[in-house]
């Protein structure tokens, strides 16, 4: 499965059932930034969901979609399926170490290019900017009241790859 692919896909498809209006752009070096897919590659450290660990097949790419209403997804991705791990960017805030915080409200599921679940969530992704130039890393918790949902992927340092 091509992630980039499937960002794209969920862009497009979360992007049609939007409303027409759109959030200021945000500057090209800040992450999440504008709305667009960013891919991100390095280490899937972790992805667990209830007690089914997913790690194994987890892929070492990473995609970042925001939306023009500024909700920001981190998808992984593990033997052809995804769970994003989506929150209003309007809600980050700064945390410890140099790192942001992005409140989350919904985990997202699907297979191959589309998702098609949604689990409403209490949690939390805590990452640093790729675009520093050294390794972030990007960190997801969140709670249903049926299950709970984690994900940690360390970038290399190396520069992300941008879609539209």
């Amino acid at each position: 499965m091509n992630l980039s692919a499937l960002a794209a896909a969920a862009f497009l498809s979360a992007a049609l059932a939007l409303p027409a209006t759109a959030a200021p752009a945000s500057p090209a070096e800040t992450f999440p930034g504008a709305a667009g897919v960013i891919t991100l590659s390095g280490k899937c450290a972790k992805l667990v969901v209830a007690k089914f660990d997913a790690t194994k097949g987890c892929k070492n790419e990473l995609a970042s979609v925001t939306l023009a209403n500024g909700s920001v997804t981190f998808i992984f991705t593990s033997d052809g399926k995804a769970l994003g791990f989506q929150g209003d960017g309007a809600g980050i805030k700064p945390a410890s170490n140099g790192n942001a915080r992005l409140p989350l409200s919904l985990v997202t599921t699907g297979v191959g290019n589309k998702m098609t679940g949604q689990v409403k969530v209490a949690g939390f992704c805590t990452f640093g900017n790729p675009y520093a130039g050294k390794p972030i890393a990007i960190e997801c918790t969140a709670e249903s009241k049926d299950s709970s949902f984690a994900g940690s992927f360390r970038t290399g340092g190396k520069l992300v790859k941008k879609g539209k």
